[in-house]
């Protein structure tokens, strides 16, 4: 009974190891997009860790539950308002297992073509339900 728990147990790891943290990392990052180009704040928010830190020109924003307060008084719920969301990745540094650093270019398509845009970097943190960004600072 030991011997199929122990296969089970070391193949497993292999899967999990190859998995490739850039790649999982920009699936999340686009899956965001979506949320903030389709007006879901809860997918939107989904990449965020609880204990973010999001760096304004006015200070920092703690917390998952904060940041979203501010994109709510800044965007409000309106999806024209808010625009289409889009990031080229411009690259990724490993720091350690658990970390990597992202930078990628943001762009917001409104209706009638104007465009805002900007730049991102992100550090995420591999938690328990995937990669979450700890620090965001975007200008």
């Amino acid at each position: 009974m030991l011997i199929p728990l122990i296969v089970l147990a070391t193949s497993a790891a292999p899967v999990a190891r190859m998995q490739d943290p850039d790649a999982a990392i920009q699936a999340v990052m686009q899956d965001s997009a979506v949320g903030w180009s389709t007006g879901d704040v809860t997918r939107f928010l989904a990449i965020y860790a609880d204990d973010a830190v999001f760096v304004t020109d006015k200070g920092l924003v703690r917390g998952k539950a904060a940041i979203a307060a501010r994109y709510a008084r800044t965007y409000g719920a309106d999806t024209k308002q808010r625009g289409r969301l889009s990031f080229r990745m411009l690259g990724t540094r490993r720091i350690d297992a658990t970390h990597r650093m992202l930078w990628a270019r943001w762009t917001l398509a409104y209706p009638g073509g104007k465009q805002a845009t900007g730049m991102t970097s992100l550090l995420f943190e591999r938690k328990p339900d995937g990669w979450k960004i700890v620090s965001d600072h975007s200008s």
